[in-house]
């Protein structure tokens, strides 16, 4: 974390071992359906953190870009 980037590093997360939140886990469930992948049971905070902002990277909705609709 810097003073010109305010986010702290998923690795950093003092709660990020903890079980993922309900948002996390609905968001992620709705990004994963479109993608055609199933959300592990499980996930800790961290790892759906990872997880969300991968699937956002190739989802249209979040502006990522999807080989598949070019």
């Amino acid at each position: 974390m810097s003073e010109t980037d305010p986010t702290k590093n998923v690795e950093d997360w003092a709660t990020g071992d903890e079980p993922a939140t309900g948002p996390q886990l609905s968001y992620l469930s709705t990004l994963a359906r479109e993608a055609g992948e199933e959300v592990p049971d499980n996930l800790t905070k961290a790892e759906a953190s990872r997880m969300i902002d991968r699937l956002q990277q190739a989802s249209p909705r979040t502006g990522g870009t999807d080989p598949g609709n070019r």
